[in-house]
């Protein structure tokens, strides 16, 4: 009898554990591990908020990639950009539209049915825009004179610029499809059309410029929809 419980029970643990086996093969199988190809279309969400809090500012940015292989994106900006740089001798505007154009590459390895970015990017910006220069003061150390403030509205068109710039950033699918991402940007420039006496104190999609520097450096904030095409 005891022995008759012992082969009953070792059959009951077989049939459980086979269940269970089983169900898990299941559940396994039920996940999609093809990775999902096509093209993603956002729009850089950090835009359209300063430009609502900011007076002086007006922008917008679309941004886009398409999974070329399993880890490597061909990405790129498009946007348009008009900012008022005011300091204490000079102020001046610019406004103008830009494109961005390179790639990707994920270094995430994804979970099966993930399809998460943690990336580095590279692209090539051009920028084409126009500069005004609205009113400046002359310079003087003598306190006993007022400051010398002269209103112009000398404008500086057919202006170009371009730029090399480097990306890092995360994209995280947070609905089917559905994708919020950030990075952060460090630009050179490489060249620029100058206007003359004057120096180009923005460039549309390079952002401010310096003094002695060819550096710059930006960010974005990014909500963006994948268009599957096909897995692989």
């Amino acid at each position: 009898m005891k022995q008759k419980l012992i082969f009953l029970l070792l059959i009951s643990i077989g049939f459980h554990s086979s269940f269970v086996f089983a169900q898990r093969t299941q559940q396994e199988d039920s996940i999609d591990t093809r990775q999902k190809f096509g093209l993603r279309l956002g729009i850089d969400i950090s835009k359209p908020v300063r430009s609502f809090l900011e007076e002086d500012y007006q922008g917008l940015e679309l941004t886009g990639d398409y999974r070329l292989y399993e880890n490597v994106y061909l990405a790129g900006e498009l946007g348009n950009e008009q900012n008022v740089i005011s300091e204490a001798n000079v102020t001046a505007s610019a406004k103008g539209s830009y494109i961005k154009l390179g790639a990707n590459y994920n270094v995430y390895n994804n979970w099966a049915g993930m399809d998460n970015l943690i990336f580095a990017g590279i692209r090539y910006g051009f920028a084409s825009f126009s500069s005004e220069l609205r009113e400046f003061s002359i310079y003087t150390t003598d306190p006993y004179f007022e400051p010398d403030v002269r209103t112009v509205a000398r404008e500086f068109s057919n202006l170009t610029a371009g730029w090399v710039e480097l990306q890092l950033g995360i994209k995280v699918e947070v609905l089917n499809n559905v994708f919020l991402g950030t990075h952060v940007q460090l630009k050179r420039r490489v060249n620029q059309t100058q206007p003359n006496n004057f120096d180009n104190l923005y460039i549309p999609g390079f952002n401010r410029t310096y003094d002695n520097s060819t550096f710059g450096v930006g960010y974005g904030y990014s909500i963006s929809y994948l268009i599957p095409l096909y897995k692989s």
